[in-house]
């Protein structure tokens, strides 16, 4: 078969796009980027651009699209959005000088987890790039940031795979062929590139890790036994995977280090998702923890806080550390943000400079920051911490110094465009500045020294597009012109000559800016690989101005929302006093405080009370209490102790999961399962409503039973709500249970909900209050009350005992008649106090607050008389 006859260009993309079929080619051409074939068609769907031909192959017209070079980064970044992979393909030879097509290759490639410029990830968000590899015993991630120079791997296993990578939240994960991601696992923000199983031998991976660490064996690292195999496989498949796609190794990747769970409390990736630290239920950006806690002056702090929102510490050391950070920082968080909003983002600018694509303004930045960073003056006294992250500063103003002395004090966005190095930093270049700016002034300076070298009068420096530069002399003179001028051209009555140093002269002027660009490239390129030897100096500065940011930011929350410092203590316990929701309470006008006491006497609170009464968010309450507490952050309350935690889990609210055909109480039954095999007497367990999407004997019966696991087996510290009054009766079995439940007044046929905790069971479900409120139709309402009593008569004559707000029977009602029988008159005294107080209350002007207080009024009242 004869192959397709296409013109050399076309051979010479055929070979480039031979080499990465599973990417798109950017193919460099002139002003533009054109796409061939079938990566033109996707890229004109992709990106909506125009569609044509260029040529045939084998008869068939080639299909072409392209983009301006000056546009390509906005292109670019909506590919890698769009989940693709991108081989920028660049013209590095020089048009013209030989046979066939200018030389071409590729010298990038661009994918979603190894992204460095700025134009393409999101200020806030740490793009990361992982890769999962597993042997016969176990399963291990590895993962890095380009923007952060993190580089980590860490031992798991198959059932928690799914959680370590949903925190890692990464853009890009590696897997080796033939294999694939646990089920259920959400890949809609991750894209999955498979590589060569070979690439993540652990033999290879020891040695690519070991030459580029500089190091004899992995041991320093903690990575040196059998065991840690997969692990320096998928580390190894990794950064080849950097190199080939930075086309370089990149030079600011901070050691790797061995992540273990002791380090951090853990959550699976359900209870991320329902604590919204991040992302809210909906999926959206805001209202998060997040975005409530992040006051943070610099894209740095704010990447930083995320990260520790998502990995609270359990060493209670470095959490003591940060607190007294925080209330160090308490009279001087005002002055210390004002001086951060100058700063830039150190850290990205740190790792552009490690691949070599920074450019002129990263520098100029870059310049400025380490030099504002120099000057803060900050008080440390009574934190170590803060002593630590202020001495980091001063080692960097080196690094400002050569920037300072090298890059203009506001250079170009491009290099191409000249006038970035500082003016007396290269002599040369200031020479050919000098030649384009101020020639005239050389020609008359060469003029007058000639004249008194040679002492000839007509002697004149002149220029002229068909000969150039040239001295010219009279006929007369040019008898005694000196022995260095050579004739250039002669005339009736003059002749012209040029001089070596004229001509050296034309020379530099003919190709000055040429030259001077050429220059500026080259002194540019030697000071980024200058700058690189101060990569970890810069990184340092860089983690150390993001934790002032977050610390300032703790200290700035704390005074101006009235939160609290955390004790921590050696036992089991979490006491908070007036705890209140961090999120809710910035979205409310007035939110109502509440109690929680749970520790070795009670470790279950059986949560009861309305729909919309409050049951999820004073759960969800108390999970960001804990967990802002270890992350070093003070809390919203008036007093909070808490003892060891080394897990949360959270079942609250669930849906179909139609990918993997599993049904709400299918997803509901298997997070309640993970949650019974993983949970401990250390770890937090919040869970809502469980059972109720099944029939009513199979909810309750599961419920019951989960309840009792966790009471017996796990011993964990729980939350748990219902709307099962059975379980009310756990308390009486079961010591460690106690019941809880979320107060509301009825006015008439509404409801307040009063969102207050008080001791016992709820007694009302407040359902057609509720329903009134969402707006369902009276005639529907009216058809719900007939049904309700309807209900109510029927289960007061079965008596069945399903549910929490049937009506509540008594132990001995036989006793409680007697004693009905048996009251005592009341005093007539304390009968009119109790009118008079009831006389004065006006139902429908009453807060629920106000409500609150009336009814405890009344039972004051009430406790006088018995």
């Amino acid at each position: 078969m004869s192959k397709p006859t296409v013109s050399p260009m076309m051979q010479q993309y055929l070979a480039i796009k031979s080499q990465h079929a599973d990417k798109l080619v950017f193919y460099r051409m002139g002003d533009f980027y054109e796409l061939f074939l079938d990566d033109a068609v996707e890229a004109a769907k992709l990106l909506d651009i125009t569609l044509t031909t260029r040529g045939q192959m084998d008869g068939v017209p080639i299909k072409m699209a392209g983009v301006p070079f000056h546009a390509a980064e906005q292109y670019l970044a909506r590919l890698v959005k769009m989940g693709k992979s991108v081989a920028v393909c660049e013209q590095v030879g020089e048009v013209g000088t030989g046979k066939g097509p200018v030389e071409r290759k590729v010298v990038r490639i661009v994918t979603p987890g190894t992204l460095t410029d700025a134009a393409f990830l999101e200020d806030k968000e740490t793009n990361r790039i992982a890769a999962v590899n597993a042997d016969k015993k176990h399963v291990a991630i590895a993962w890095a940031s380009l923007q952060s120079g993190e580089f980590k791997t860490k031992l798991t296993t198959a059932d928690k795979l799914a959680d370590e990578l949903a925190r890692l939240q990464a853009a890009e994960i590696l897997l080796p062929e033939g294999k694939s991601l646990p089920d259920g696992f959400q890949v809609a923000s991750a894209n999955i590139t498979r590589l060569n199983s070979w690439q993540f031998a652990a033999d290879a991976g020891a040695k690519l890790l070991t030459e580029y660490f500089g190091c004899q064996d992995l041991h320093g690292f903690g990575l040196d036994g059998k065991e840690h195999e997969a692990a320096v496989g998928a580390a190894g498949a990794l950064l080849n995977y950097i190199r080939l796609t930075q086309n370089l190794m990149p030079q600011h990747l901070d050691g790797i280090s061995l992540e273990t769970d002791s380090q951090y409390i853990g959550m699976d990736a359900a209870t991320r998702r329902n604590l919204e630290i991040t992302q809210t239920l909906s999926g959206k950006k805001s209202p998060t923890l997040f975005s409530i806690l992040d006051g943070c002056a610099t894209h740095m702090g704010s990447r930083l806080l995320a990260l520790w929102l998502h990995h609270p510490l359990r060493s209670r050391a470095h959490i003591r550390a940060r607190q007294e950070a925080v209330a160090a920082l308490g009279s001087q968080y005002e002055t210390l943000q004002g001086r951060l909003k100058n700063i830039a983002d150190i850290e990205r600018i740190a790792a552009r400079i490690a691949v070599g694509n920074a450019r002129p303004r990263d520098l100029a930045a870059l310049r400025d920051s380490l030099f504002a960073l120099s000057e803060i003056e900050l008080s440390s006294e009574g934190s170590s911490l803060l002593e630590t992250l202020k001495a980091v500063f001063p080692e960097t103003l080196p690094v400002a110094e050569i920037l300072k002395a090298a890059v203009m004090p506001e250079p170009a966005v491009w290099l191409k465009d000249g006038g970035v190095i500082n003016q007396g930093y290269s002599a040369e270049l200031d020479e050919l500045r000098h030649i384009q700016n101020h020639g005239d002034e050389f020609l008359l300076d060469l003029e007058a020294r000639e004249r008194e070298r040679t002492g000839l009068s007509t002697l004149k420096v002149e220029f002229n597009r068909v000969h150039g530069f040239y001295i010219e002399l009279s006929k007369v003179q040019a008898e005694q012109a000196p022995a260095d001028y050579q004739r250039r051209q002669t005339l009736k009555n003059a002749e012209r000559f040029i001089t070596p140093e004229l001509k050296t002269f034309e020379d530099k002027v003919l190709t000055a800016q040429e030259q001077a660009l050429a220059l500026e490239k080259r002194l540019f390129e030697a000071l980024l690989k200058e700058v690189q030897t101060a990569l970890s100096q810069l990184q340092k500065a860089a983690k150390a101005a993001a934790a002032l940011d977050v610390l300032s930011t703790f200290a700035a929350i704390a005074a101006e929302r009235g939160f609290v410092c955390p004790e921590f203590a050696d036992y089991p316990v979490i006491h908070i006093e007036n705890g209140r929701h961090p999120v809710v309470e910035q979205q409310v006008r007035h939110f109502t405080a509440n109690h929680t006491r749970l520790d070795h006497k009670h470790r279950l609170m059986l949560l009861t009370g309305p729909n919309m009464g409050g049951k999820s968010t004073y759960m969800r309450q108390v999970a960001h209490i804990v967990l802002m507490a270890h992350t070093g952050s003070f809390v919203p309350a008036d007093a909070a102790q808490i003892g060891p935690i080394d897990q949360i889990f959270t079942r609250i609210g669930a849906s179909d999961d139609l990918a993997s055909n599993r049904s709400t109480f299918m997803v509901e039954m298997s997070e309640t399962a993970y949650i019974l095999h993983h949970a401990t007497d250390q770890s937090l367990v919040l869970m809502d409503e469980v059972g109720r999407g099944t029939s009513t004997f199979d909810g309750l019966a599961l419920a019951h039973a989960i309840a009792e696991h966790l009471l017996q087996k796990n011993k964990s510290f729980s939350l748990f709500a219902t709307h099962y009054f059975e379980l009310t009766k756990l308390p009486e079995a079961h010591a460690t249970a106690v019941n809880m439940h979320l107060s509301a007044l009825e006015q008439g046929q509404d409801i307040v909900f009063l969102h207050h905790i008080e001791p016992g069971p709820a007694s009302k479900s407040y359902g057609i209050a509720v329903a009134k409120l969402a707006g369902l139709p009276n005639r529907a309402l009216k058809a719900a009350q007939k049904h309700l009593n309807d209900l109510e008569n029927q289960a007061a004559a079965n008596r069945p005992q399903l549910d929490i707000f049937s009506a509540m029977p008594s132990e001995n009602r036989e006793d409680e008649e007697g004693k009905a029988q048996e009251i005592e008159p009341v005093d007539n005294l304390q009968t009119n106090e109790l009118a008079e107080a009831l006389a004065q209350i006006q139902p429908d002007n009453l807060t629920p607050r106000e409500a609150l207080d009336a009814l405890y009024r009344l039972k004051e009242i009430c406790n006088k008389v018995s």
